[in-house]
């Protein structure tokens, strides 16, 4: 090879959003990505429900924090960089006009993952790199020795198909496989977990619900600060929806040391302060007292959810009038601290996210090249950064590519 010449390996949103930066910022390099399924981009095609929910505004979000569980102080830094302002710019600068919701979503105006990735095609095919379909890399080390200058990893974090690339980082090195994985050149990778999940409940009279939806639940973690605001969805295996999709990226590694077994809690009021809770439950009662209580219908929730609650406090069917003090704290306990076990988990759709992978002490701030191999480099999932749902992991996709393609053209 004549040129500097960059091997990517992953045909993802990260590796392809890095080689083709890297080919803006340096058309002399000689780029190529290493995939080993016969497709690239499978996961940005099916993200959003096919539409790829490719960023946030970040209008609403005050502390990244919120939407990072694991690496938001980096982000922070790295968003100074490429963040989603940039990222925003750079889709509709290349063809790919793009539309807020009212959530702060971010898609294609096609709602179409599909305006992306013809987009990245297209882009790569002009740029001149080279993809490699069906090509499984199982030793780093083979491709420096083949002539590439540079290497970036952009694998997904729990794929079984990345197992060989990836190593072990449960076992000892020189005993975990093959000695070019990636754990046996950078040993500094943390535990990969599932990250954004639903949780399977075994409560036939609550799954009996599937459908109904509150939107402005709390879902919580008892004994933990584990806890998340948003709507929530009761499906036919438990729930899912923001809200439980959000507490289970924060809470990740504590159900995975669990088996994904818990207590759970539920706020259905979205109100935190329960005397507040208890003085409208007992306006409502004395303004309908002669009122059955299945009629009344407090903080707009659904009549099966009401119904299903006041079964649980034994007071379907009762006037108002009848309830008296303790059926007024049983209600209130109900609405904001309703108990549940969770039994395991469940996926959301295809969308795997990780939690875990290359510890981020463990790369350059700025570039994140690999402390322990030069001119080894991480990026998207691989890294142990995730995001809730929301477009925070393809933002954190883009920002990482974009460091690491500036660090490589700087050299």
């Amino acid at each position: 090879m004549n040129s500097e010449s960059v091997a990517i390996i992953g045909g993802g949103a990260a590796g392809f959003f890095c080689a083709i930066q890297l080919a803006e910022m340096r058309p002399d390099l000689s780029i190529t990505i290493f995939e080993q399924q016969k497709k690239v981009l499978a996961k940005v095609e099916i993200s959003g429900g096919g539409r790829c929910n490719c960023t946030n505004s970040f209008r609403d979000v005050t502390d990244l924090g919120q939407v990072y569980p694991r690496g938001s102080k980096l982000l922070k830094k790295l968003f100074k960089q490429f963040g989603p302002r940039d990222a925003f710019k750079w889709f509709e600068n290349h063809g790919v006009p793009l539309t807020i919701q009212e959530d702060q979503c971010v898609f294609p105006e096609a709602q179409d993952s599909h305006a992306i990735i013809n987009c990245f095609l297209s882009e790569a095919q002009r740029l001149g790199i080279r993809i490699k379909l069906g090509s499984k890399v199982d030793d780093i080390e083979q491709l420096f020795n083949g002539g590439y200058d540079y290497v970036v990893v952009t694998v997904g974090g729990l794929a079984k198909s990345n197992a060989s690339i990836l190593g072990s980082s449960n076992a000892n090195p020189s005993e975990g496989g093959n000695a070019g994985s990636l754990f046996s050149i950078h040993p500094s990778i943390t535990e990969r977990v599932p990250s954004l999940f639903t949780f399977n409940i075994k409560d036939k009279a609550l799954t009996e619900l599937m459908g109904t939806v509150v939107e402005n639940a709390i879902a919580s973690i008892p004994g933990t600060k584990f806890r998340s605001q948003a709507p929530l969805l009761i499906t036919h295996w438990g729930m899912s929806g923001p809200a439980i999709l959000k507490l289970s990226s924060h809470a990740a590694l504590y159900l995975a040391e669990r088996n994904y077994q818990s207590s759970l809690l539920i706020n259905w009021t979205g109100e935190t302060n329960a005397d507040a809770v208890r003085t409208h439950i007992i306006y409502i009662i004395e303004k309908n007292s002669q009122k059955l209580i299945d009629n009344i219908h407090p903080f707009n929730l659904q009549s099966r959810l009401w119904l299903y609650l006041l079964q649980k406090a034994q007071l379907q069917g009762k006037r108002c009038g009848d309830i008296g003090k303790k059926g007024i704290n049983k209600i209130t306990d109900l609405l904001t601290n309703d108990s549940y076990q969770i039994s395991s988990r469940s996926h959301y759709k295809d969308e795997f996210v990780t939690c875990g992978g290359v510890a981020l002490d463990s790369v350059n701030r700025l570039t994140l090249e690999s402390v322990h191999h030069p001119n080894l480099f991480f990026a998207g999932e691989v890294l142990d950064i995730d995001g809730v749902t929301g477009g925070f992991n393809f933002q954190a996709a883009w920002t990482t590519a974009y460091a690491v393609a500036k660090g490589i053209a700087d050299r």
